[in-house]
């Protein structure tokens, strides 16, 4: 019995080293071994990772073998029906905090740590498809309702607020997939819609708000022209004012040249007539003294001077010629014939 039991198992590692059968990984893949028969060591799926791009040697019958793709991978749920990884509608249906419905499209990107991947084997998952459905999507369908739920309704509207909560849905499902060995790159928002009676009310709240934006607008722009206009009338005052000042200066300028001009003219006419006065009087002063008698009697000469002189009579100390016969005068004194002369 003892040696028909070594036999076996000779018979066993015969098999075991002999008939192996290849076993390879793509460039993006990598392959886990699950031992379902170990002679050495112990059974169950190896805590080790077979490299990409590569090819191994198994027994078959007592070793599984699995390849994961590590390359990103995105798990899309949205509304529009034939996209995504649904025929149908996708979309996270959730109540916001305030308590209306909503509809959110979101895009999970995610990959699979190659260093861990062979914990996803561990959780049950054979392949990436497996993976997807029965992990990923069930875990992101859950966690990120209670995340986004967290926002009123209103807050829907500001992408900071949706990209936060997106922030922290991705730091959520990253403390869950980590002992998986998947790693989660981003959460992604996209549209969202509410019921159709509140979406109307929302829509009718646009509408007005965008009438208050407009006026608003009409009223800032009304308000800008104005103060153009005012900007254009202070500029025309100023340049108005510019302008009377540079004729005042002008003026000022020239009535200042007039008044010294004047000023100057006066001063030599001053000046002219003092010096012709200070002539005068020392001429005066001149024709006071005996050389002046002396000058007056030579200028009398010098006018008398060729001129004839005629001699009238005089009676009761003038010239009487009311009662002189001129005739007979002259005929006296014989001028008449000094005329015909």
């Amino acid at each position: 019995m003892r040696r028909l039991g070594t036999a076996i198992a000779l018979l066993l590692l015969l098999a075991y080293t002999q008939g192996c059968v290849p076993h390879s990984t793509a460039e993006t893949e990598v392959g886990i071994r699950t031992k379902k028969l170990a002679l050495f060591g112990e059974k169950g799926v190896e805590n080790k990772i077979y490299a990409p791009g590569s090819t191994y040697f198994f027994a078959p019958f007592v070793n599984d073998w699995h390849t994961l793709d590590t390359k990103l991978q995105n798990l899309e749920m949205t509304f529009q029906k034939k996209r995504g990884d649904r025929s149908t509608r996708d979309d996270l249906l959730f109540k916001t905090i305030d308590g209306n419905d909503i509809g959110l499209d979101v895009i999970i990107a995610y990959r699979i740590d190659p260093d861990q991947a062979f914990r996803i084997i561990q959780y049950g998952a054979r392949d990436n498809i497996r993976l997807k459905d029965k992990i990923v999507r069930t875990i992101a369908r859950s966690k990120p309702r209670d995340i986004f739920g967290e926002l009123k309704t209103e807050e829907f509207y500001v992408a900071e607020k949706r990209e936060a909560q997106a922030v922290r849905a991705k730091e959520k499902l990253q403390e869950i997939f980590t002992p998986m060995g998947v790693i989660v790159e981003r959460v992604l928002t996209k549209d969202y819609r509410f019921n159709q009676a509140y979406q109307k009310a929302i829509e009718d709240k646009k509408i007005a708000d965008q009438l208050v934006e407009k006026n608003r607008s009409s009223q800032h722009a009304t308000t800008e022209e104005y103060l153009r206009k005012l900007e254009e009338a202070k500029g025309e005052v100023n340049k108005m004012v510019a302008d009377i000042d540079g004729e005042f200066l002008k003026a000022k300028i020239e009535v200042d040249a007039y008044y010294e001009k004047q000023k100057l003219l006066a001063e030599a006419i001053m000046a002219e007539g003092i010096a012709e006065a200070k002539g005068i009087r020392e001429m005066n002063e001149a024709m006071a003294s005996a050389g002046g008698e002396a000058l007056v009697k030579l200028q009398i000469a010098e006018a008398l001077q060729g001129k004839k002189i005629i001699l009238l009579p005089v009676s009761e100390g003038g010239m009487n010629l009311k009662t002189t016969n001129i005739n007979d005068l002259i005929n006296t004194i014989g001028l008449k014939s000094l005329g015909g002369e």
